[in-house]
């Protein structure tokens, strides 16, 4: 595991051992402190040499202040290098998600993706910046401390024989115990991080079902078995807390008791036995900070456990061209005998048997009852999902024979959920290409008809788009999608029922314009209406995941009995509205 992340320490490994090598030296000098001491009790102070014990004295100060110094140093580069570590590894976790197909991520859930990214790393470099200072510093006192303590009285150290492995003991049990606790404890986090999401995303639908209570209740549910799950793994290590005190404090009784006969004996100096005590209790502190640092050691394990999952989930979908400068020559579509399901291993098929071609620049419409897959049949267009058989070609090429890059380049998709970002109108369009001219926005808008309501926008261009759209109408923000994927002037345009919410007037506009300024490209339509694919060149209708028939919209209305229902249907309810 620490093979795994030590790569992600790059660029401040000299502060790693910057932080190392000065809470070594803090923890030598704090402990020769008591040696000092010690000289001053039973040299100084028994001889009555005034300078001499001024000149100790004036020795700790330099050395506590030393201490001190290196102590306040070994913070800031713990610190630095934790702090480092966390944003390397938080940016090489999103990096991989990026690489992600839509399988790969739900695979996890973007809930505990989100985790992962955030509280997981957060603990993991709390550890590091917690354990260079510990980690180092508690076994440095402990070994010294062994040493000085013994080189005062070898007899008194055996206690240490008694006490040490009481406290082995009871730290390695707690560690058996609490390292499944934090993982159930960070899956507790996922599961309130996607009440959270689903809430906050489906805001709207929530406060018109008037189910804020029963979601708060949710919530609730979920918050509470955390707040259980924190406590019972919190609990179950403070519970052994006074155990271990027990056993220090018995320790320091016990030399007290025993030196103090050698004292009164003569086997042993006063000032010999406060250092000695002194030490022993450095000791049986140090052995507690290591068994703190284990126990956080343990929590960072398990979240180092679900980001190290998520760095070797192998991304579905790969580059694996064998000519990466290949672009996509034009838009044409061809389907082979394509089957796909989302799960390797389920019994049924999403896609059965697909085969179709289409020339470059042709409008092509998709029809099908809900569930028929037309989404998925048209998301393996630019590899958002892979076929699990059969072939998908584009341009004359199997998909595989591109890039991602190139591939997606050449294909512009309007998405069912039509998503915006924070900024204004003009950011949100630049997303189709960031090099386009105040005057290329407009033209885009014209053809998507987006600048009727754009020009009585109080900015204009400039207006800003609230986080995910919310300040705007689902039908202005259909066409602003359709504009965004026009100006990246793609070769093939795929708008997956992306005119649902405008009227059938707007819709044909933007069809026609389409048509007009997109000739080249190869459009594929998805829509519930069939007025919105009747002028195509071909139409697909799905039916429970494979295509019951091909042909234009007159053919369609002789030998599909699927597809004249639908129209009829719609154009009886288009009278009953009239």
């Amino acid at each position: 595991m620490i093979r795994k992340l030590y790569p992600y320490t790059k660029g401040y490994r000299p502060y790693m051992l910057l932080g190392i090598l000065c809470s070594a030296a803090e923890a030598v000098l704090e402990l020769l402190l008591p040696l000092t001491m010690s000289n001053i009790v039973d040299i100084g102070i028994v001889s009555g040499d005034r300078s001499y014990i001024l000149t100790a004295g004036i020795k700790m100060v330099v050395m506590a202040a030393l201490a001190m110094l290196l102590g306040i140093t070994a913070s800031a580069a713990a610190a630095r290098a934790g702090m480092g570590f966390g944003a390397n590894l938080r940016l090489a976790v999103y990096e991989q998600v990026q690489k992600f197909s839509f399988s790969n991520i739900e695979h996890f859930s973007t809930a505990s993706l989100i985790t992962r990214l955030t509280n997981d790393v957060a603990a993991m470099q709390q550890t590091l910046m917690m354990g260079m200072r510990i980690v180092v510093r508690a076994p440095m006192m402990l070994l010294t401390a062994l040493v000085l303590a013994a080189t005062i009285s070898l007899k008194l150290s055996r206690v240490f024989l008694v006490v040490i492995p009481l406290l082995a003991v009871v730290a390695t049990v707690i560690l058996r115990k609490v390292g499944p606790m934090f993982t159930t404890m960070q899956q507790a986090t996922d599961d309130l991080n996607l009440v959270v999401q689903e809430d906050l995303n489906a805001i709207r639908v929530v406060k018109s079902f008037v189910r804020e209570q029963e979601e708060c209740s949710k919530f609730k549910t979920r918050s509470t078995h955390l707040r259980k799950t924190a406590e019972h793994a919190s609990g179950f290590v403070v519970s052994f807390m006074p155990l271990m005190i027990v056993i220090v404090y018995s320790t320091i009784i016990a030399v007290m008791w025993i030196g103090g006969h050698y004292v009164y004996n003569g086997i042993m100096g006063s000032g010999d036995l406060i250092s000695f005590i002194t030490y022993i209790t450095e000791i049986l502190m140090s052995l507690m900070m290591v068994s703190m640092i284990l126990m956080m050691l343990s929590r960072s394990i398990a979240c180092a456990r679900r980001i190290i999952e998520v760095m070797e989930e192998a991304p579905e979908i790969t580059d694996n061209a064998a000519d990466s400068a290949l672009e996509v020559p034009d838009g044409s579509i061809r389907f082979d005998h394509v089957s796909f399901k989302y799960h390797k291993t389920a019994k049924a098929w999403n896609l059965r048997d697909i085969s179709f071609t289409v020339d470059a620049g042709m409008t092509v419409g998709i029809l099908g009852g809900t569930g028929s897959a037309k989404t998925t049949l048209v998301s393996l267009i630019p590899r958002l999902y892979e076929a699990t058989e059969g072939s998908v070609f584009v341009g004359g090429h199997p998909v595989q024979d591109y890039t991602t890059k190139h591939l997606r380049d050449a294909c512009a998709m309007v998405l069912q959920q039509n998503t915006l970002f924070s900024g204004t109108v003009a950011d949100n369009l630049r997303w189709g290409d960031h090099n386009a001219s105040d005057e290329d926005l407009r033209e885009a808008c014209r053809v998507a008809c987006a600048d009727e309501f754009i020009d009585r926008m109080p900015q204009g261009y400039d207006t800003v788009i609230d986080q995910g759209g919310t300040n705007i109408s689902g039908g202005q923000k259909q066409r602003l999608c359709i504009a965004r994927a026009i100006l990246r002037k793609p070769k093939i345009l795929i708008l997956d029922d992306s005119t649902s919410a405008v009227d059938t007037a707007t819709d044909a506009k933007i069809r026609q314009s389409l048509r007009q300024v997109l000739p080249g490209t190869t459009k594929v339509i998805i829509a519930q209406r069939v007025t919105s694919v009747m002028d195509a060149d071909l139409i697909l209708v799905m039916d429970d995941g494979a295509i019951s028939a091909t042909g234009t919209h007159e053919q369609l209305m002789t030998s599909c009995h699927i597809y004249r229902e639908v129209y009829e249907s719609q154009q009886e309810g288009v009278m009953m509205d009239a």
